[in-house]
Order: C-alpha cells, then structure tokens, then sequence
C-alpha cells in the first residue's frame, strides 16, 4: 500500500519542505518521505526524476513538481484531482 502513495524528497534544514510537510499532513495528504540530506540513494532518485537537485520534490505518481512551496502545491494537487478543504 505504501507504495502507492506519491513521495515526496525533502532536505533536512529546509524551510519549503517543512511548510509542505504541514500542509500535506494538516490536509490528511499521505505520501512517503525521503530525505535526500540522508539518503544518497534518494538523491539520485530525487536528480533521476527532477532532473534538478532543489527540494523538495513531489513524485505524485509520475507526475513531477520540482523546487516549490505550498501555493505552487495546491494548483498541482488540485490538477491531481486531490480535494482540498479550505481551511
């Protein structure tokens, strides 16, 4: 089941993947995360499927959003056809 949440590549210190790891966890978004700052293999991953190395990154099954912050998130989501309560 894990497997098919979307993942989501963060650095550790970095203050964009907090504000989306709070929205997507007050939002009730599941996705898996990998933090590039620890995990050599994920950050090739990460550069593999971004074909950059700014986080954080969303893989949301293959569809790619790469370097952003929550308002570019929520449009992104949206086109994913994810509902979003406003809040």
């Amino acid at each position: 089941m894990t497997s098919e949440l979307p993942i989501l590549y963060v650095k550790t210190g970095c203050p964009w993947c907090g504000d989306v790891i709070e929205f997507l966890s007050s939002h009730g978004i599941g996705y898996r995360e990998k933090n590039v700052s620890q995990d050599s293999a994920a950050l090739a991953e990460m550069e593999r499927v971004s074909r950059q190395t700014k986080a954080p990154v969303l893989d949301w099954h293959g569809k790619i959003l790469a370097d952003f912050g929550v308002d570019e998130l929520i449009p992104f989501l949206q086109t994913q056809n994810v509902k979003l309560e406003d809040s």
